[in-house]
């Protein structure tokens, strides 16, 4: 009787299926002509080409069995580029192949499962699709590229790439009843090649915010590929409940997957793999009711809020968007291999003051040749119960009770040594989340310690490199042809700067004399590069800078003489406030006799890194170094990492570097200071500014540095820290020089002070 029940209704879905049409469509009139009339079964066909300046909105209705699909005719063929969007409002729609590029979307997000307020998209699907460096022109214009509404929609098999202005890369909504309990999948997607922000809301996916923080959401993120995804420390921020992270490969992220705001989520069977990069974490977890179960942690660096494992002090009383103490968490069945320590209570402060409670941390296994401590304890741990965890005997640490220290064989597994260990003992907590493993855990809770599925880690490493992402999408390969120029004056810059060919572009400097009537403006790689020993004078009678950098290049100076004396301020980073990054060199370079600012990072400006090395400045009448414009408190900065080593600075009257974050956001890792093997001699800054002054810099060296007679009876260096910082100084000989003011996070050792 069943088989013949079974048959009669694949019959008629069959017969239904047979009246299904085929339409093809040409641009965006037609597509809103075929959305008014087609019915569930029918397919759209999207025609190759581009399509510009549109506005995909689909509000139709298909049904379980026969959705409306509208897809490429050829996928990755139909390209969406200019100030273009999607926008799906209806229910059973599933959208195929299409490529965004060359473009962005504005204040609205680049997908959005809902058209308007009134129309939201239930069981609706994107899949097949890219969308690759698709960003709003401005750095600091934000938007998502995807917002998922309504319920039971899925996006997978799509590739995201480049996401470079702020704002969250896919945002699960919870604004009200229709998007809570949404069950939404998020599964088989390539998440790629988010560089540092250099702000907050640099996640790749964000589930809720905190004013919804307390509604479930049901949302799985599951068999997905994370790789570089350096926005911010949160890759995915969860601020919602019972949550499921399950079966997703993280490959040298500097980031965690946070449970910043609500209950019950669950991060299951998921591998990261740091490779010893810097900064790379795993998991923070805050609230009530998280679980951290079967994930493996290889080699991540990250410290802090990074930490492979970091278990979050709590706000007392707190109200549900600060930080809600941890309790009735389990962490079980980890393993961390050749990874920074893991840590209790972090975040521990005045505000920050009640530790985890009811925490069961059970049979984690820590396999580590390297490390001395496997975890750091900021705060009361007796809330928590350590239970069959074990850790190598090559760790220096002496564990608590709870672990056993001994030797923990390996296995080759694919490109890791995954380790071994037997079962241990179960005691009568651990029958009782058996018990409730098998309802909440795809596998229920194993007395094996830590990760020990071969299978499971090579099925996740294999789902990440042949299933997740499009098929059809490959990087796209820099192609830059390389061109040398010999330029004798100032004319002859200019003419070869205004040709903009998109070539890595070298000028060699030939003349004895430049006198720029009009700023230069440098729009692809160039280089600075001279064979004269003789100093090069640059002439510009104009209060403006002399070079403005437009994001997105790289600009060098290399041995170079250049005497500055009849330039006001020389190079300003991109004034326009642009997404993309840029990169600054400047080696084997001398630079005198300038009156003005040397280097300004413009407001919403950001650079990757500014490397200075093995320069000269000499008789430098003002500000060398300018990182002050950023002065919203919302912790925003200009540059990830900047390095002066192995330079002179010379008889100045002005500061070498003042450098701003303000605000006490602590989501990121830079701005990031080394200073160091410098010889600083005879300079005095001009009022009573430090000589070197870091605000809100989150991590700073200063190393192996000889200052002498610099700022006497003022300050030489200071250090002021809203938020937590890591600041080491040592090894520097201070003769008859100004004062370092210092505070908690900074650490002073082996400095020889003269006065």
């Amino acid at each position: 009787m069943f088989l013949k029940i079974l048959f009669l209704h694949c019959t008629l879905l069959a017969g239904l299926n047979s009246f299904a049409e085929t339409i093809v469509v040409k641009n965006q009139k037609e597509l809103a002509t075929a959305n008014s009339r087609v019915k569930p079964g029918d397919i759209v066909i999207l025609q190759n080409g581009e399509w510009k300046n549109v506005l995909l909105s689909l509000t139709c209705s298909g049904s379980k069995e026969l959705p409306i699909t509208f897809k490429a005719q050829t996928a990755g063929k139909v390209l969406i580029t200019g100030n273009s969007k999607l926008k799906i409002g209806g229910n059973y729609i599933v959208v195929d192949g299409l490529y965004f590029l060359n473009g962005h979307a504005g204040a609205e997000s680049v997908i959005t499962f809902r058209n308007n307020v009134s129309e939201i998209a239930n069981n609706c699907r994107v899949t097949n699709t890219v969308i690759n460096d698709f960003n709003n022109p401005k750095r600091l214009d934000e938007n998502y590229w995807v917002s998922l509404y309504g319920k039971n929609n899925r996006l997978d098999h799509c590739s995201f790439f480049n996401k470079k202005n702020i704002g969250v890369l896919l945002a699960v909504i919870l604004d009200d009843d229709r998007s809570r309990e949404n069950f939404h999948l998020i599964d088989h997607n390539y998440f790629g090649m988010r560089t540092p922000l250099a702000s907050n809301a640099g996640e790749m996916i964000r589930v809720g915010v905190s004013e919804h923080c307390q509604f479930n959401s049901n949302t799985q993120i599951v068999d997905n590929y994370f790789e570089h995804c350096d926005g911010e420390t949160e890759i995915i921020s969860i601020k919602s409940c019972r949550n499921v992270i399950r079966n997703n490969l993280f490959k040298e992220c500097q980031g965690s997957v946070v449970l910043r705001h609500g209950d019950y989520n669950t991060v299951e069977s998921n591998v990261f793999l740091g490779n010893n990069k810097e900064g790379t974490g795993g998991v923070r977890i805050i609230n009530k009711g998280q679980w951290v179960v079967n994930n493996l942690f290889y080699k991540c660096r990250g410290e802090g809020f990074r930490s492979p494992l970091s278990i979050m002090n709590g706000v007392p009383n707190s109200p549900a968007n600060r930080y809600v103490a941890v309790t009735e968490a389990l962490v079980a069945n980890n393993s961390f291999i050749e990874s920074t320590p893991i840590g209790f209570g972090i975040g521990s402060d005045k505000e920050r003051s009640v530790p985890p409670n009811d925490v069961q941390f059970l049979n984690n296994v820590f396999y580590n040749n390297s490390d001395s401590l496997i975890y750091n304890v900021y705060d009361s741990i007796n809330g928590i119960n350590f239970f069959g965890n074990l850790y190598s005997s090559f760790v220096k640490q002496t564990a608590g009770s709870g672990f056993k220290k001994t030797d923990i064989a390996t296995t080759k597994v694919s490109t890791i040594g995954l380790p071994l260990s037997g079962s241990v003992s179960k005691n009568n907590v651990f029958d009782s989340l058996t018990i409730e493993s098998k309802t909440r855990l795809r596998k229920p809770i194993s007395s094996i310690p830590g990760f020990a599925d071969e299978k499971l880690f090579i099925a996740i490493e294999s789902n990440a490199k042949k299933d997740c992402g499009v098929k059809w999408f490959t990087k796209p390969a820099l192609v830059n042809t390389k061109r040398v120029v010999n330029c004798k004056n100032a004319e002859s810059i200019v003419a070869q700067l205004k040709k903009n060919d998109h070539s890595k572009l070298t000028i060699n400097l030939t003349g004895s004399l430049y006198n720029f009537k009009e700023p230069v403006f440098i729009q692809q790689d160039v280089t600075f590069t001279s064979n004269l020993k003789t100093p090069i004078q640059f002439k510009y009678n104009n209060p403006s800078f002399l070079v403005e950098v437009k994001a997105g290049n790289l600009f060098t100076f290399k041995n170079v003489n250049l005497d500055l004396t009849e330039v006001n301020d020389f190079i300003t980073t991109d004034t326009s406030g642009s997404c993309n990054h840029s990169n600054f060199k400047f080696s084997n370079s001398t630079f005198s006799n300038l009156s003005g600012i040397f280097f300004t990072a413009a407001r919403s400006s950001v650079a990757d890194s500014i490397v200075i090395t093995h320069c000269t400045f000499n008789n430098s009448k003002g500000l060398l170094f300018n990182f002050t414009h950023e002065r919203t408190n919302r912790g925003y900065y200009n540059v990830e990492i900047l390095k002066i080593d192995h330079n002179k600075f010379l008889n100045g009257r002005g500061q070498i570097l003042d450098m701003l974050r303000g605000g006490t956001d602590e989501s990121t890792m830079g701005p990031s200071l080394i200073f160091s093997n410098n010889r600083v001699e005879n300079y005095i800054s001009s009022k009573a500014d430090a000589l070197v002054h870091l605000f809100g810099t989150q991590r700073s060296m200063i190393e192996k540095n000889n200052f002498k007679n610099c700022n006497p009876l003022k300050t030489l260096i200071q250090y002021d820290d809203l938020v937590r910082a890591v600041h080491l100084i040592k090894n520097n000989s201070i003769f008859g020089s100004g004062a370092i003011i210092s505070n908690k996070y900074v650490s002073s050792t082996n400095n020889t002070i003269q006065q």
